[in-house]
């Protein structure tokens, strides 16, 4: 999510303060981006044990390749 794109959906809820609201998206972003890596690899490991090969560790490193994007 860019900046402006916050910037014009916090406008359109009626925030003020965008700095702190940017920093607080950013955040919300990143938790989620985690949430998701983690539920994959979770997915990964239960996958794994039946010796069948499964995307889902690809699909959390992708996710985790983001946070050096940003």
């Amino acid at each position: 999510m860019t900046d402006d794109e916050i910037i014009e959906m916090s406008s359109k809820a009626g925030f003020n303060g965008l700095f702190s609201l940017i920093v607080f998206a950013r955040m919300v972003a990143e938790r989620e981006r985690e949430a998701c890596a983690d539920l994959l690899m979770g997915l990964h490991e239960a996958q794994s044990n039946n010796d069948n090969h499964n995307y889902y560790h690809f699909a959390s490193n992708a996710i985790k390749e983001l946070r050096g994007q940003e």
